[in-house]
């Protein structure tokens, strides 16, 4: 028999848990952490607690696996400075986005103008390669002629984003496996999540006005919310070697995890629509790269460069908080190898983190300095 939810907290750090009811998935994906899916990151809540408990307003964040900003975007809110990096474009891509100051007027200006000009439009592009073989031909063109209108607007990382989150669901695959789809799916088929037959998707038009209102409305509630004054730098690099250009009084981020989750094959569409560039075979843990003892020795080896290069820019006593599942227990020595003394570790129980999965599922948070 397992074990209860009230027997398992008891053995947690229950500032750093939450339950599915005392944490809803809306809760999780406030604002601009749902501009588009991502698997693999940690909850905003988390973050609030690690940044509240660690450093003072006015502090500058560090995050050198930065992902899709959750650092970066709480910092903001917290009234703090961050800087995020990130060796994937799409990432990069949509951490600007979030963490932008807009002038909201002139961004829902363009968003609607755009949405009214699709109306009528049509794509001069033809649909070749990965956009013919994954869209219905009346999706992939809808999409294509959204895309042809970008250049035409100021906020055009925005109207990507929306681009890609749209591709993301007009795919044609089934809706209980967005994540990675290994193949097209070209007939009505039993849908598990839907507890009925459903039919792959013909149009992205619908998608495409409805995340365009979307993340304007999720922009505008985070406007409000975010400390006047803070900003927040996204570098796109290897963050083994990049020149971090300051001094941070700590990090706060949550490192790929070895042979996890292909970071850049889940916006395989994204990079393929916005013709973004794939580095994909720099990526620390890539799930390619497997779980050998090879591939966990290289795994580490680019957690100690990338933890010592970014120690050069730290203050002196600079916090630095890992959330890590480290079930192989690699972390202790990467800190070790990296100069970095460990102070405390905190286990938690993960809600929900990568999607659809059975079980339990734990993590460590590490505080060192």
């Amino acid at each position: 028999m397992g074990r209860t939810q009230a027997a398992l907290y008891r053995d947690l750090d229950l500032d750093l848990s939450w339950s599915e009811s005392e944490l809803p998935e809306r809760e999780r994906t406030k604002h601009v952490h749902r501009l588009h899916p991502y698997l693999g990151k940690f909850i905003p809540q988390l973050v609030e607690v690690l940044l509240d408990q660690y450093f003072a307003p006015g502090a500058h964040v560090l995050d050198p696996f930065a992902g899709s900003g959750t650092t970066l975007v709480q910092a903001l809110e917290s009234g703090m400075e961050a800087t995020g990096s990130d060796i994937a474009a799409f990432n990069c891509l949509l951490m600007r986005v979030k963490t932008a100051p807009y002038d909201l007027f002139s961004l829902e200006h363009e968003l609607r103008d755009l949405l009214t000009r699709l109306e009528g439009a049509s794509a001069a592009a033809r649909p070749t390669g990965y956009v013919r073989r994954w869209y219905a031909l009346q999706a992939a063109r809808e999409l294509l002629a959204f895309g042809e209108l970008i250049p035409s607007y100021e906020h055009q990382d925005v109207l990507r984003v929306v681009l890609a989150r749209a591709a993301r669901s007009a795919r044609r695959t089934t809706h209980f496996d967005l994540d990675f789809p290994k193949e097209p799916q070209l007939e009505p088929y039993w849908c598990h999540k839907h507890r009925r037959e459903c039919r792959p998707v013909e149009r992205a038009h619908p998608f495409l006005r409805r995340y365009a209102l979307d993340t304007l409305a999720r922009i505008k509630e985070f406007a409000r919310i975010r400390a006047r004054g803070r900003e927040a730098v996204v570098l796109h690099g290897d963050s083994r070697a990049l020149d971090f250009g300051g001094r941070f009084h700590g990090i706060v981020t949550s490192p790929p995890y070895p042979g996890l989750i292909d970071y850049h094959e889940q916006h395989r569409h994204a990079y393929e629509l916005l013709k973004l560039e794939d580095r994909a075979e720099l990526e620390v843990g890539a799930a390619a790269a497997g779980t050998s003892r090879v591939a966990l020795a290289a795994y580490c080896d680019g957690i100690v460069e990338t933890l010592r290069n970014c120690r050069r820019f730290l203050r002196p006593a600079a916090t630095v908080a890992i959330v890590v599942n480290d079930r192989r227990e690699l972390y202790p020595e990467i800190l070790q190898r990296a100069g970095l003394r460990l102070e405390t570790s905190h286990r938690r129980h993960v809600n929900r983190r990568t999607g659809r999965r059975a079980g339990e599922f734990f993590e460590e948070v590490l505080i060192a300095h």
